[in-house]
């Protein structure tokens, strides 16, 4: 193994998996006694004990945990790449890890995830779906879909449209509060929001002739908007969803927009990605096949 740092992460990893150095030895060609100073060896350099020793059998610590996660992911992404650059990379392979808000994630991504899968045999997928803003590089993200405006000027970005938001609310709702004319009239009505974002909910709209932004009562909050979608649904109250988020139930009359002329609500979808000058192959194929056809699906 010309890289001492892999070497170690494996041999780690097969006593973490077997529990024994003697054990680990056998799998790796090395006596127990060796091992188990690679192990120490390790330990020493990092700083911290991975692994809690006893005569019956070795228990990874907390740290010894996390280094045996973080350790697998990085030698799987390396044996990715050293199998694309020694195939020649004509067909992309390995692991791609996205992420995306709940809403976009199973109304616009997931979708067309079939397709893409069937196109590139040789591409896992990792998807993590929610509306909390992840950091990329903490999270080991390849490709995060965002909506609003993007405050990372250190990743790349790729827009794929803009998304107009909707007061939305169920017939049956309506029915029994009246429907809201005016922006001022949502002060005689429930609200649903997001327990994620500040404690006051904030919806910009148009009031004499201005566009202020107008704090509203949210009596029921979630952390998603597929839920916040469901209260909906239930006529739990007035939400405030993307228009591809509702599309299917504006379409069937489940739910029915409100003060579609006060509202002025707008933003921006990119998808954003790390790679510096270059994306791996396997995140360019991703955004080569998804970016048309997420545009097609926000466009409506």
């Amino acid at each position: 193994m010309s890289d001492p740092r892999a070497w170690e992460m494996r041999v780690f990893l097969r006593v973490a998996s077997r529990g024994s150095f003697s054990a680990a030895g056998r799998d790796v060609g090395m006596t127990p006694s060796s091992t188990a100073k690679l192990v120490s060896r390790l330990e020493e350099r990092l700083g911290v004990r991975l692994v809690e020793r006893s005569t019956r059998r070795l228990r990874l610590t907390a740290e010894g945990e996390l280094y045996r996660e973080r350790a697998e992911t990085l030698l799987a992404e390396m044996d990715a790449l050293d199998a694309e650059i020694a195939g020649g990379a004509r067909a992309p392979t390995g692991l791609i890890r996205i992420n995306a808000s709940v809403p976009f994630g199973h109304h616009c991504l997931l979708p067309l995830l079939p397709e893409f899968l069937a196109a590139h045999p040789g591409i896992t997928l990792d998807a993590t779906m929610t509306d909390e803003v992840v950091d990329l590089y903490a999270a080991r993200v390849d490709i995060a879909f965002r909506a609003g405006p993007l405050s990372d000027s250190a990743l790349l970005a790729q827009r794929l449209g803009e998304v107009r938001r909707r007061i939305v609310a169920s017939p049956d709702y309506l029915e029994r509060k009246g429907v809201p004319l005016t922006a001022a009239d949502l002060e005689s009505h429930d609200c649903l929001g997001f327990n994620f974002r500040r404690a006051a909910a904030v919806w910009p709209l148009k009031s004499g002739g201005r566009l202020i932004d107008r704090e509203v009562f949210t009596r029921v909050l979630a952390n998603n908007g597929e839920t916040v979608r469901h209260m909906a649904l239930l006529g739990l109250g007035l939400a405030r969803l993307a228009e591809y988020h509702v599309r299917d139930d504006l379409r069937d009359g489940r739910l029915v927009t409100v003060l579609d002329d006060a509202l002025a609500d707008t933003e921006d979808i990119h998808a954003v990605y790390t790679g510096r000058d270059r994306a791996p192959r396997r995140v360019r194929a991703f955004l080569d096949f998804m970016t048309p056809r997420l545009r097609a699906r926000l466009a409506g």
